[in-house]
């Protein structure tokens, strides 16, 4: 099963793809999407939404992961963010693909154990569960191969707890 986690931004898309192989995970390919700062918004938008398409027309994931958006100050860049989200999930949705989402308490509870770990923890968890020489840049990078990790251990779990309910 390949999956393809996703921190979504609008400077920054962090992405990550792995296939899950049995109780492993594997790294296939990982980076950023970036936009210009001084771009015009709707521009930047569309330069999101084509890397996206691209991204998956290349890799061919089956599942795409998000990582839910939290904002607890900014406004503008709260919309911003959520617009890129917006157009990031109709790229997902429109090539036919199942979308899940997880919150940083989740990521970080299916990475490190703990809910509350800090960013430093997940990064280094993530770059070893991946067998990775170093944590990837910039830090969307890692947040995004985490998402990835993350639903490759929830879909386990679900699958697994459907098998006994339909029994």
């Amino acid at each position: 099963m390949r999956i393809l986690g996703i921190d979504p931004g609008i400077a920054i898309v962090g992405f990550g793809f792995i296939d899950k192989q049995g109780s492993k995970c594997v790294p296939v390919q990982y980076g950023c999407i970036q936009t210009e700062a001084h771009t015009p918004e709707e521009e930047r938008l569309l330069h999101v939404y084509e890397g996206m398409i691209q991204l998956i027309d290349k890799y061919k994931p089956d599942a795409v992961a998000f990582e839910k958006l939290f904002f607890n100050r900014n406004v503008t860049t709260a919309m911003s963010v959520s617009q890129a989200r917006g157009v990031l999930v109709l790229a997902a949705v429109q090539k036919g693909l199942p979308v899940a989402e997880y919150t940083p308490m989740q990521v970080k509870q299916a990475i490190v154990g703990y809910g509350k770990a800090e960013k430093r923890q997940v990064q280094e968890m993530t770059r070893m569960f991946l067998k990775l020489q170093a944590i990837p840049k910039p830090d969307d990078v890692a947040d995004a191969l985490a998402v990835a990790i993350c639903h490759a251990h929830s879909y386990t779990l679900n699958s697994k707890l459907n098998e006994v309910l339909r029994s």
